[in-house]
């Protein structure tokens, strides 16, 4: 296998994948789509991450088809947004996957802090990234919540809503 330069001609699709999803920076910025971010200076305020790293992480994800550019206006010029495709959407098991996996494996120092995926049609917490645990449902955006204990435990954040 080649050293990290180009592998999307692979055979195998873990590493084609990789290509586009091996990039720490490029998982978050998904977290915060899913969370229902969708412009430049939330994205940056909220990840705490340089201006050019961001901008080449979104330009990465609109290249690869996982967010589309949307134009919007502010009071002085033309901006984008940055949303979901279906593919991007697709990547929502695994970005699931991944915060029960470090749940599981790589829990914080402190035991109340956690976040639960609550599937919202029963309730219910679920310990898998495909269908819900206790229902069998298959979770998505809409139908899952992500339960943060650092923030009001009343407050369900919205998988595909504004956090």
């Amino acid at each position: 296998m080649p050293l990290r330069s180009d592998w999307t001609s692979e055979r195998c699709p873990i590493a084609r994948s990789l290509e586009v999803l091996g990039d720490p920076w490029v998982m978050l910025v998904l977290r915060q789509a899913f969370s229902g971010v969708r412009r430049f200076e939330q994205f940056r305020d909220q990840l705490g991450v340089a201006e050019n790293v961001l901008s080449k992480r979104l330009s990465t994800l609109v290249d690869a088809g996982l967010l589309r550019r949307v134009p919007y206006r502010d009071r002085r010029r033309t901006r984008h947004e940055y949303v979901l495709t279906e593919a991007g959407a697709d990547t929502f098991p695994i970005i699931t996957a991944f915060a029960q996996w470090g749940e599981r494996h790589r829990p914080h120092a402190d035991p109340d802090v956690r976040m639960d995926i609550i599937h919202r049609a029963c309730a219910h917490a679920s310990t898998t990234a495909d269908l819900c645990s206790h229902c069998g449902e298959r979770l998505t955006v809409e139908t899952t919540s992500w339960r943060k204990s650092w923030r009001n435990p009343q407050d369900l954040e919205l998988s595909g809503a504004a956090a």
